[in-house]
């Protein structure tokens, strides 16, 4: 009753009347339903506020996607002087697989950008010969099995030395980068059998590796040119060959067949490598990759003196296609 009368007497505009219980009792009727009414007014503006924010949200949204579809438009033309623009930076610099390497690992949009354009304009710039023959010419811009980036790989990366279930390398030596590389379907004509004379096949010198003090070990690898559709790849099939559990292409990760264990290796493949006994063995992959490792006889002076014979002994794999030679050869140097 103090309270009520308390605060009776002391908020203006009170209701006029005699004060009773039933007064007070009006009375805080009325005080505790006047903050209320202000409450609900408040909570009136606040909806407004809201709808009005909301409204105003709405338009924000909207004309930020109306700007983000300009933005995108700038994008794309920016994101395409910029992709022109790393082409001529990579082109100044003869397009060195390491420095692409490099640029390729500083964010995802460098990185899908190289598996894009680079390794193809770097495989175009370094070995044109090779790459209009493994595309049939259709412009050099059809991509070989496995993507371009392995093709880059394959042009520079040795893949090393390591023993096999019918090869014997000692021990293992690991891949590297290569100052210098020559690819030839000629020498890829000796790793073919007769039946399949008629499919591309680009093989590259024999990479020598130490492997103990009495033999070296050569690497070589090799990449077909529509492998889908050649004839080792039907022949594999048709001899049910297993593909390796334990062994993985190099340079696009795909499984392998090992022409060894196919019984697919013709002899003239250990006359082009040099190799002793014929201890050799190599492996194609799905995507038409080739890499192996042979025992590299070794040369006595007199072997020495005749070093540029090997072409002569591997003339009888010519034909009139292969007349010219010199026009399937391509070399990977390194940019210094």
């Amino acid at each position: 009753t103090k309270l009520a009368w308390y605060t009776y007497m002391r908020v203006p505009n009170r209701p006029q009347g005699p004060v009773s219980s039933g007064g007070v009792g009006v009375t805080l009727h009325y005080y505790m339903e006047r903050p209320l009414r202000h409450l609900n007014a408040a909570d009136g503006r606040d909806q407004e506020s809201s709808v009005r924010v909301a409204v105003g949200k709405r338009k924000q949204q909207k004309g930020g996607r109306d700007r983000a579809g300009v933005h995108a438009d700038d994008g794309s033309n920016r994101g395409l002087k910029d992709e022109r623009i790393l082409g001529l930076v990579f082109a100044s610099l003869n397009w060195d697989p390491h420095v692409v390497s490099v640029a390729a690992c500083v964010s995802r949009r460098v990185s899908a950008l190289a598996r894009r354009v680079l390794w193809r304009d770097l495989c175009l710039a370094r070995a044109p010969r090779m790459v209009s023959a493994l595309a049939g010419g259709a412009g050099s811009r059809t991509a070989t099995g496995g993507g371009w980036q392995a093709l880059a790989k394959l042009l520079f990366f040795c893949c090393g030395c390591t023993p096999s279930r019918h090869f014997r390398a000692g021990r293992p030596s690991p891949g590297h980068f290569v100052g210098a590389s020559r690819f030839s379907k000629t020498s890829g004509r000796s790793f073919l059998p007769r039946c399949c004379w008629g499919d591309l096949l680009f093989v590259s010198d024999p990479c020598e590796h130490a492997a103990g003090a009495d033999h070296d070990v050569g690497a070589y690898r090799g990449v077909f040119g529509g492998f889908v559709r050649s004839r080792t790849r039907a022949c594999l099939v048709a001899r049910r060959a297993e593909l390796e559990a334990c062994v993985r292409c190099p340079y696009c990760g795909a499984r392998v067949w090992s022409m060894t264990a196919a019984r697919m290796v013709p002899r003239s493949a250990s006359r082009r490598l040099g190799a002793q006994n014929g201890g050799l063995e190599y492996f194609v992959c799905v995507n038409g990759h080739l890499h192996g490792n042979c025992c590299l006889a070794h040369l006595s002076t007199s072997s020495e003196d005749d070093d540029g014979t090997d072409d002569d002994d591997a003339a009888c794999w010519k034909d009139e296609d292969d007349s010219e030679d010199d026009s399937d050869v391509v070399r990977g140097h390194v940019a210094r």
